[in-house]
């Protein structure tokens, strides 16, 4: 998968796997990255669907409509990338934290969704439910972090209030951040980001 990487300022610093939104590159997370985890290794990761151009992370059927056998497969496929990453860069399996938003916070949540111990924390920024039906692991005490709008037209609020519970359901810790805005991710919530990470780290 096309990607960008760089180090971490400590050997023992966390990784963040950097997940775009539609129509986003390896490098469109990188300055919120640094603000919300200042030292922190940055792999930033380029969708492998083309939707009209737009990089995605998986296909869609309609807005707000999952092609789920393409979610599942891509899944699988960033899952198996960020592993072989790790061997190739040599940071910590172990020690990676997502930062998706939109189209990259609902694959950040996929994988949760289908591995126990994909990461070590989660922030997702205007995420929905990635796929329904589906009995989750046990995500124990994982720390997540979701950032809403409260008049987000694409993600309800009910949608966001699914996540957290089935997540929550499945044992995760989830911090549930909410603004008076839309789908845009503002100032303000990746500065509620910043200090819930500061705080788990």
């Amino acid at each position: 998968m096309k990607h960008i990487y760089k180090a971490g300022a400590q050997p023992d610093s966390p990784t963040l796997l950097l997940l775009h939104g539609t129509g986003g590159t390896e490098n469109d997370l990188v300055g919120l990255g640094e603000l919300i985890a200042p030292g922190a290794g940055m792999l930033g990761v380029r969708g492998n669907v083309s939707e009209n151009g737009m990089p995605r992370f998986f296909r869609r059927l309609a807005e707000g409509v999952f092609d789920e056998e393409d979610l599942i497969a891509r899944t699988a496929e960033l899952g198996a990338f960020v592993d072989a990453a790790a061997a190739e860069y040599g940071f910590d399996r172990n020690n990676v934290y997502a930062l998706g938003y939109s189209n990259g916070a609902n694959i950040a949540a996929s994988l949760m969704f289908h591995q126990a111990n994909v990461f070590k924390g989660a922030i997702l920024h205007h995420p929905m439910v990635p796929l329904r039906g589906l009995e989750l692991p046990n995500l124990n005490g994982l720390p997540v972090f979701i950032g809403a709008g409260e008049n987000d037209p694409i993600v309800p609020k009910r949608e966001t209030e699914e996540l957290a519970s089935l997540l929550s359901g499945a044992g995760a810790d989830v911090k549930t951040h909410w603004e008076h805005q839309g789908h845009q991710l503002t100032r303000t919530e990746a500065l509620a980001a910043a200090a819930w990470f500061k705080a788990q780290v």
